[in-house]
């Protein structure tokens, strides 16, 4: 079965059973500031899963766009991916378990539909917790369809499906087809990697609060989902989607212009194939974006120079026009809007692959001669000037580097970053030394904040986060630090609960001029470590002597390079509060706070 064919009958089967068919939400969320896609099938459903009417009534199904990047370092393996699809149906307040079962069996088993032999599937369900008992119901409905209890397994959190850290949640129900060589196990076993998920469906009847408590929702609803990749895969009988009709005309079109195998060159050819179909998507969407610097744009870029970087390990250059147009005949039933937008599409792949071949070009000879000199490592110093001078992204260099066995100092290169970026910011009428509007009380109240937050940041996240600037007025704090995912709110409340103990210690602020060395060695952090000469000016919130310590029992909080000003004491700062975290650009998050 293709996977056109497996869309095709999910939508049709679900449409028999009286649920609406409508289409995927945008690839790139409207209204919705916390993330940069759409990560899941459920994103854009949480107001009707709260209660919301939807347009297409109580009983919906469709098939939602989704992309995501954290994982980027690993696609072309047999199953990452950054753009995929998400086949669901959705009950809002309609049936519950035992409908959901039913038609979960038979859409599985039937002939008529996908005619997966039931020797082959295992099942879990919610082994309990959460304040909520083991799930015995849907144990029996699944035993009263013909399935041996030994095919059933009661499973923990993985079983427990939740829209976020806080929102609509619930117990879960999951269906696993075994791709392993014979006949599959008598007794399923979940832990089994052999068993691949291709089916989950959710009893999303619960609300989750902050503190990890839930309450009933005011309406029961079921939200399921099959990746079709994933189960495009195992109806195929292959081991990947890549080797699917999801990917292979694209892959064929790649040997065709590379005159080389996909066998022998497995993983560059994904890349390729997998970056051009998600770029094709983000430029083609209703909402779609052109590459840039920010934001979306900036996650573009990257896809695009990604793919263009691995077409080069192939030889082939002006490469991805062709593929996309392969992209969007594969894919513009049933996403109409590729077909519409194929011109700006293309147009703009076109623009960027020739922008970017003339920047490799001069990159490279430039990237070859830093290579020579690095003894195996490439300074930051020298990561940030092919990026400032050549356009080369820094994860190029560090794939690039990796390719010769040598590393990048990105300790460094973080480093020269956030100087340039200070350096840059000189001379700015609103903006002080330390990123202070003025020196007025409250805006030195809020400098010293930012060493708490920073500190208690360190503490709760690890020691990626460090800062990357800040903007402060006498109203608020803005910290930007380095962070890949949305925070949760049990990661704000701990920060916000160090930082106020840290407050109610009264630890006493002081400073020490101290050489580089020195000071790195007592702990200091910070990004402006270079700026001060050979002696360099550290506050310590706490013991001057003490190890710094982001805990409120400690004698030292914090320990922090910088210029000042600083209050004398913390328990002059009043009681501190986030009122916002977003992204601020690719890997890098804001927080704005204030003291109350």
């Amino acid at each position: 079965m293709t996977a056109k064919q497996l869309l095709t009958k999910y939508l049709e089967f679900f449409e028999s059973k009286g649920h609406t068919i409508v289409p995927s939400a945008s690839l790139i969320p409207e209204n919705d500031p916390t993330v940069l896609f759409t990560t899941a099938g459920m994103q854009p459903m949480v107001p009707y899963l709260l209660g919301e009417k939807h347009p297409g009534g109580a009983r919906i199904v469709n098939v939602q766009k989704c992309l995501r990047t954290g994982d980027l370092e690993v696609v072309g393996d047999n199953t990452h991916h950054t753009f995929f699809q998400m086949l669901g149906n959705w009950s809002l307040g309609d049936y519950f378990r035992e409908d959901t079962i039913k038609w979960s069996f038979e859409f599985l088993t039937s002939k008529e539909w996908l005619g997966l032999p039931l020797d082959m599937l295992g099942f879990t369900v919610y082994q309990g917790g959460n304040g909520l008992d083991k799930d015995d119901e849907s144990f029996g409905y699944w035993e009263s369809l013909g399935v041996s209890p030994e095919r059933i397994a009661y499973w923990g959190e993985d079983n427990f499906w939740s829209a976020g850290a806080t929102g609509p949640c619930g117990p879960s129900t999951e269906m696993f087809y075994w791709t392993g060589k014979g006949d599959a196990p008598v007794v399923y076993d979940p832990a089994d990697e052999r068993w691949v998920e291709i089916w989950n469906d959710v009893f999303m009847a619960y609300n989750k609060f902050a503190d990890g408590t839930i309450e009933p929702l005011a309406q029961r609803n079921v939200d399921t989902g099959m990746g079709l990749e994933r189960t495009a895969a195992v109806l195929a009988g292959k081991k990947s989607a890549y080797e699917t009709d999801l990917f292979m005309p694209i892959i064929t079109e790649i040997e065709a212009l590379s005159g080389k195998a996909y066998t022998d060159h497995i993983i560059p050819m994904r890349v390729i194939a997998d970056h051009v179909r998600a770029s094709v998507f983000v430029m083609g969407d209703p909402n779609g974006v052109a590459p840039s610097n920010k934001d979306q744009g900036y996650v573009l870029r990257r896809l695009i120079r990604r793919a263009i970087n691995a077409g080069r390990t192939l030889g082939i250059k002006n490469f991805l026009p062709a593929l996309a147009e392969i992209v969007i005949t594969i894919y513009q039933d049933p996403y109409t809007e590729l077909a519409t937008n194929k011109e700006k599409v293309l147009t703009e792949l076109e623009k960027e692959e020739t922008k970017f071949g003339h920047t490799i070009e001069q990159g490279m000879k430039q990237f070859e001669a830093v290579l020579a000199e690095s003894q195996g490592t490439i300074s930051g110093i020298s990561a940030f000037d092919l990026y400032q001078s050549f356009g080369f992204p820094v994860e190029m260099t560090i794939e690039l580097a990796k390719a010769h066995g040598a590393v990048v100092d990105m300790d460094g290169f973080a480093s020269e970053q956030a100087k340039h970026s200070d350096l840059s910011k000189q001379g700015a009428e609103e903006k002080f030394k330390g990123g202070l509007a003025d020196h007025s009380e409250m805006s030195v109240k809020y400098h010293t904040a930012t060493h708490l937050l920073h500190a208690a940041l360190h503490k709760v996240l690890g020691p990626h986060a460090m800062q990357k600037g800040s903007n402060i007025t006498p109203e608020r704090l803005r910290f930007d630090f380095t962070h890949g995912d949305k925070m949760t709110d049990e990661e704000k409340n701990a920060v916000e609960d160090l930082v106020n103990a840290a407050i109610a210690r009264d630890y006493m602020v002081d400073f020490q001029e101290l050489p580089l060395e020195e000071a790195k060695k007592k702990g200091a952090i910070g990004l402006f470590d270079d700026n001060y000469g050979d002696l360099v000016k550290v506050y310590s919130i706490g013991d001057p002597d003490a190890t710094p310590i982001a805990d409120a029992s400690a004698p030292t909080f914090s320990r922090e390079f910088c210029g000042g000003p600083h209050v004398a004491n913390t328990g002059s700062l009043g009681h501190f509060r986030i009122v916002k975290e977003e992204s601020c650009s690719a890997g890098v998050r804001r927080i704005k706070a204030i003291l109350e």
